[in-house]
């Protein structure tokens, strides 16, 4: 397994050869691209951070070729956790690991690869989790990756495709900031981006940006994104989703270059209006710990299902860079029932009664029934409902 070799500060470029050299290759554009991303979300963090933490800035190469920027920002005033990160590596990857990173493209080809298949892949990664648990979790990563023909098996064409996404996991529902995060408008002035940061509407943000380019996309990476943060031993989603797209490659490059940097500069303006109003809203120990739990399910997700930490691992990536997506603290509490019953409403009082005559008669077929209503249903109404609602049944926001 390769190791990350430390450096004093970033190269100017993790590229080498003919394509560091040539300032309109996708891969030194994208490779721009996400690093002034980095920049501007690490800049805009730290702003509302005001006099409390600074990210701290790690620069690391890989033997096997190229490298990236990891800039981790922990215990703020603001946000218990946020990581920004670019990689732009390359090399030879083993056969699983190209499963990992293509499973429905390794399955429709027969699901082997004859050998090491020689790769590109460069991407910007980001979750942030804030302290407050009435503010949410964000995550977003846009990447671009090639593949060469397999080395024992050489001729075939070069692959390459675009993936990523932006996605929403709060603890509390509140619908004025999920909209908003599905509606911002971008300026273009004097060759810079100046955001206008409209109270407008999340997924909307969303939506424009893919409008611009195909009305087709945002329903399509909408549900796609419903369907690929699905936690399947819970049943339940892992947030209020946003836009997923992987393997995209049915158009020209520029095109999808363009689309991809359009994503990604829609973060912050998506983000930042949510952050500012609910950073400071009052919150209890109760409504800390049911943030906890939900930081449990992120957690479960990201380790067990995760397409990039499945492949971060089997390439040997860098493992801080890998886990740090992972928030500073969350919760897993055995028969996590007892804190619904005890905290969530005359609903749940009444069915604890139930469970307590069942236990009694010793019906075990209908204490797993009412551990499952409890567990699923809290009182209808209350928030920890509303957000167990949205995370089993998706909801259309606009």
């Amino acid at each position: 397994m390769e190791r990350e070799t430390p450096e004093a500060a970033a190269p100017a470029t993790f590229l080498r050869g003919e394509e560091g050299a040539s300032p309109e290759s996708t891969r030194t554009r994208f490779e721009r691209m996400i690093r002034r991303v980095q920049a501007e979300v690490c800049a805009a963090l730290e702003a509302i951070e005001g006099g409390g933490a600074r990210f701290r800035e790690d620069a690391w190469t890989r033997p096997g070729g190229g490298g990236g920027i990891s800039r981790v920002l922990q215990g703020g005033r603001v946000f218990e956790k946020a990581a920004v990160n670019v990689s732009v590596v390359y090399g030879v990857m083993p056969p699983e690991a190209y499963r990992a990173a293509r499973p429905e493209a390794a399955a429709a080809g027969g699901g082997e690869k004859a050998g090491p298949v020689p790769f590109f892949a460069a991407g910007v990664s980001s979750v942030i989790h804030p302290i407050n648990p009435f503010a949410p979790t964000m995550h977003f990563n846009y990447r671009y990756f090639e593949t060469e023909a397999a080395e024992d098996a050489p001729g075939a064409p070069r692959q390459w495709w675009f993936g990523g996404g932006t996605d929403l996991t709060p603890s509390y529902i509140i619908e004025e900031d999920v909209k908003h995060f599905h509606s911002v408008r971008h300026f273009l002035l004097c060759s810079c981006w100046i955001t206008v940061w409209c109270p407008i509407e999340w997924f909307q943000v969303q939506k424009q940006i893919c409008d611009k380019f195909y009305p087709s996309f945002y329903p399509k990476f909408k549900k796609w994104c419903d369907d690929y943060f699905y936690i399947k031993h819970r049943g339940e989603r892992r947030g209020v989703g946003g836009i997923f797209f992987d393997d995209l490659n049915d158009y020209d490059q520029e095109t999808l270059l363009s689309f991809t940097t359009g994503c990604a500069d829609s973060v912050l303006p998506a983000y930042i209006p949510i952050i500012e109003r609910r950073k400071d809203t009052p919150f209890t120990e109760e409504h800390k710990e049911w943030q906890q739990i939900r930081r449990g399910r992120y957690v479960e997700f990201n380790l067990v299902y995760d397409r990039g930490t499945t492949f971060g691992l089997k390439t040997g990536g860098r493992i801080e860079s890998i886990l740090v997506s992972l928030p500073l603290t969350a919760r897993w509490e055995y028969d996590h029932v007892s804190f619904l019953l005890l905290s969530l409403g005359q609903a749940c009082l009444t069915t604890t009664k139930e469970y307590l005559v069942t236990i009694t008669k010793r019906k075990v077929e209908r204490v797993v029934s009412i551990r499952l209503l409890c567990f699923m249903k809290p009182d209808v109404g209350t928030e920890e409902w509303k957000l167990l609602d949205t995370c089993i049944n998706p909801k259309e926001w606009i």
